[in-house]
């Protein structure tokens, strides 16, 4: 793999069924809910998977919409995962839009050529993981 653009976030265990995810500065909380033995203190991963690509989406938009000089008053996306197994088999994105009707499919298009998680989705993502022992 290459290190010439990479982005890395460290995510250190709370116990329970919680972390806490250092993204930058800023620290996420990340839990279950208590139905689950979790102590609800923040979004579940899932949770956080689908916010990633719902705000991914919307700043991809934002970022075509201002690239083409297309006037926009709103943008409101919404992900939905659809569930099988421990995996999702499907996203669906509800893009909605306030701007001239006439742009909204080129905006979309747009959108889906920048958008980091989309563009990431449909692709064959290789996953490594790397396991290491902490020692005292």
């Amino acid at each position: 793999m290459s290190a010439n653009h990479e982005r890395s976030v460290v995510s250190e265990w709370r116990g329970g069924l919680s972390c806490e995810v250092q993204a930058g500065r800023f620290t996420l909380v990340v839990d279950e809910p208590e139905s689950v033995g979790g102590t609800d203190r923040g979004p579940q991963p899932t949770e956080l998977f689908l916010s990633s690509i719902a705000s991914c989406f919307t700043l991809a938009l934002a970022f075509s919409a201002r690239r083409r000089s297309i006037a926009v008053d709103a943008i409101n996306v919404t992900a939905t995962g659809f569930y099988d197994g421990p995996r999702f088999r499907a996203v669906r994105i509800d893009a909605r839009v306030a701007c001239d009707p006439a742009a909204l499919d080129g905006l979309i298009r747009q959108a889906e050529r920048v958008c980091y998680f989309t563009n990431t989705l449909k692709s064959d993502l290789d996953i490594v993981i790397a396991p290491q022992l902490i020692t005292a």
